[in-house]
């Protein structure tokens, strides 16, 4: 899953059959990867992307409906993908080579640069699945946009382009089609050029008002969290999915 271009990573999502939607062995794979990032000091900025023609659809809710966790089993405290919990003190980009959905899209934010082809797109559908964005969306989607379209986002589900996402300061580059991941190495290497420590300090003095702000909100947002799960809704949606169907909500 992770290759070394000099001293960058490129980390692969590899479930293109599935959208590189997330299960447990995706999030243990991407969580041992990035540790190997992180403690291997060749290394200096690493680039996250997925195969095929998705970034990352998000969770995978054929394993939500049959009952099964999609966080690595070994590492809870990394939370979902491996990533959106697991404090990384290096540069990550993300290369969005297609949809971002859900989960998907929490780990777009959960990266510090995105790259994003031009025919990506960018959604949190959580709220049409019985869910909602616990992964981080709702927590640092506000703190990327303003707080009115952070609200409308996570509300309606609804996705946005490639374009719509970089005017509104999402995406920091917009790449020709197929060619994300050759922008991001390009974008890595410009960043790799720093002093490791200088770049490790920017990263970290940048994201230290915003982990502040979260290290509270987390524990409320664990809390609506567990109480969605309960919900006969939150069954009601993953099952819909996996049945093709559309959901019959009950508000319990």
């Amino acid at each position: 899953m992770l290759e070394r271009r000099g001293n960058i990573a490129l980390i692969t999502l590899n479930r293109p059959q599935a959208l590189n939607a997330v299960t447990a062995e995706l999030s243990a794979a991407l969580g041992a990867a990035l540790e190997e990032f992180a403690t291997d000091p060749d290394l200096r900025v690493c680039v996250l992307t997925g195969a095929g023609r998705a970034f990352c659809a998000g969770m995978d809710l054929k394993e939500a409906a049959a009952g099964r966790d999609v966080t690595d089993p070994l590492h809870p405290e990394w939370g979902f993908a491996g990533l959106v919990r697991h404090p990384i003190d290096k540069p990550l980009i993300a290369a969005v080579n297609g949809p971002a959905l859900g989960g998907g899209a929490e780990i777009v934010l959960s990266c510090d640069l995105v790259v994003a082809d031009e025919n990506a797109t960018f959604g949190m559908p959580e709220v049409h699945h019985g869910l909602f964005p616990a992964a981080g969306g709702v927590l640092r989607l506000q703190n990327r946009v303003p707080r009115n379209i952070a609200r409308e986002f996570a509300l309606t589900g609804a996705p946005v382009d490639a374009a719509t996402a970089a005017r509104w300061g999402l995406f920091n580059r917009i790449a020709p089609a197929g060619k994300s991941v050759e922008a991001a190495l390009e974008l890595a290497e410009q960043v790799a050029t720093g002093a490791p420590l200088s770049l490790n300090a920017v990263k970290q003095l940048m994201s230290w008002g915003e982990a502040r702000a979260e290290a509270d909100a987390w524990v409320e947002n664990d809390r609506a969290f567990r109480h969605i799960l309960a919900s006969d809704d939150a069954k009601e949606g993953p099952h819909a999915f996996a049945e093709k169907r559309t959901p019959h909500w009950t508000g319990r």
